[in-house]
């Protein structure tokens, strides 16, 4: 070979390297002092938060626990029929409480804060300026704003259980399709389900757990459909009933009922999208019509009254 031909190559070789070697070195980001000083500072903060966490717990929790121990013992004084208890219990269940002491909880809750509104009213003077119309009404409003507290709860679980049970459906029609039974597709999506829907992912898990204690099938489907309390829950229940009763396909009938859930979604979405215009209105007259008119009407206004005023005068 020429050494002509080889000086070239190796010149070219050794051009490259160096100008491989500047690029590196000129595009080589940049190491951000602050922000490795920041990153440095948060991380130790959110040790320091993470330390404070059971600070903030434990305060929580004492406050929980002083008020349920003033709350209970009010609670166990107010005479309540069984009947009303069991409804009342039924109705706390719906809305994600389960425990024993509910109940009197709640009824603790209403008496207290009917007391609590009449002494406040006593304190401020209001009782004194008109006690036939305040004394009631601090009762009425202590007595019935859990009740209302409560049914915003339940509705709301509700809802979220709706919103829940076409996934869980689709997931259920895979599984069964898959070869699973009934049971491990339901506990399988109890744990599939159990970050995006924890609400149903617990009413499913505390099927499994009746029946892995015993109960009958049937029973721990109803015993799903009367904690929840969601009609397309009951219709579900029905349907894997008459499925274990008459033996027809468990695949064929979620995957019907999937379908039907999800229309019943999209139509139910439809309402709620044709129910906005009529919401709006009345936040448009509050905010947006009084700024429409000034910006419209203002210059007009201003420019009648600049002509008129003097004759006026």
């Amino acid at each position: 070979m020429d050494p002509v031909v080889i000086i070239v190559i190796a010149a070219g070789l050794l051009f490259f390297l160096v100008l491989a070697v500047v690029l590196s070195a000129v595009l080589r980001p940049k190491v951000n002092l602050e922000e490795r000083i920041s990153k440095h500072v948060t991380e130790e903060e959110e040790e320091d938060a993470v330390d404070e966490k059971p600070r903030k717990a434990s305060l929580i929790a004492r406050i929980k626990e002083a008020a349920e121990s003033f709350f209970k013992p009010l609670g166990e004084v107010i005479p309540r029929p069984p009947s009303e208890m069991g409804k009342q219990e039924r109705l706390l269940v719906q809305a994600g409480f389960r425990r024993k002491d509910a109940v009197m909880l709640y009824y603790g809750a209403q008496f207290g804060l009917a007391v609590l509104l009449l002494i406040v009213g006593l304190a401020a003077g209001f009782v004194y300026w008109n006690p036939a119309l305040v004394i009631p009404m601090a009762l009425l409003v202590g007595w019935f704003l859990p009740s209302f507290v409560l049914d915003k709860l339940i509705n709301a679980r509700k809802e979220r259980l709706r919103v829940a049970l076409p996934d869980a459906l689709d997931l259920a029609v895979v599984c069964v399709e898959a070869g699973l039974g009934i049971d491990q597709a339901l506990r399988r999506i109890s744990e599939e389900l159990n970050a995006s829907y924890p609400d149903l992912a617990n009413e499913l898990s505390i099927r499994h757990a009746e029946i892995n204690l015993g109960r009958n099938r049937v029973e721990a489907f109803r015993n799903l459909a009367a904690r929840t309390g969601v009609d397309d829950v009951k219709g579900l229940v029905a349907i894997l009933i008459q499925t274990e009763r008459f033996g027809t396909s468990v695949g064929k009938s979620l995957r019907v009922f999937a379908e039907a859930m999800r229309v019943k979604r999209q139509q139910r979405a439809r309402e709620q999208a044709a129910k906005m215009p009529l919401k709006m209105t009345f936040i448009m007259m509050i905010l947006v019509f009084p700024t429409v008119f000034v910006v419209v009407l203002g210059p007009a206004i201003i420019t009648f009254i600049q002509k008129l005023g003097p004759a006026l005068k």
